[in-house]
């Protein structure tokens, strides 16, 4: 099914701070982000598993991870002016909703980035929690492209 209507208003006004903004595509883009984090977390838990024991885990990124990842990734043009790190993860996910509604990368796409980025000891939070924003600045440093210039 295609969800194109959906974006139709916004592809009117195309801009970066229309996507980066639109309080809806942030809602949406709240269930991707942390579904499939908590998927590729899964995924690299398992492989790392001493027992081959399948591991599922999932959880809510934090804000923190998000905003920090939006600063990284040099992307804070596409948010409020003076925005607040709970703006700045709303537009991070706003940013991969927008994404995956244009299927420019599918859920499976996002998810095998972000597998492919994580890298580090993810049982450990304070590595766990920078190793995540590495993940999600490289897959907006990745997205940019798709995204308009200005």
């Amino acid at each position: 099914m295609s969800f194109d209507f959906l974006l139709k208003d916004l592809n009117n006004n195309l801009t970066q701070k229309s996507i980066g903004t639109d309080r809806g595509l942030a809602k949406i883009g709240d269930g991707i982000v942390n579904l499939t984090y908590s998927i590729a977390k899964s995924i690299v838990l398992t492989r790392n598993s001493k027992n081959n024991k399948s591991i599922r885990t999932g959880l809510k990124v934090s804000k923190t991870i998000l905003a920090n990842a939006l600063k990284e990734a040099d992307m804070k043009a596409f948010s409020r002016n003076r925005a607040d790190a709970h703006d700045l993860a709303d537009t991070v996910e706003a940013l991969i909703a927008y994404i995956w509604f244009t299927k420019k990368m599918s859920m499976e796409d996002i998810i095998n980035f972000l597998v492919d980025s994580l890298n580090s000891n993810l049982t450990v939070r304070s590595e766990e929690i920078r190793n995540a924003t590495i993940a999600f600045r490289k897959l907006l440093i990745e997205i940019k492209k798709y995204l308009p210039e200005s």
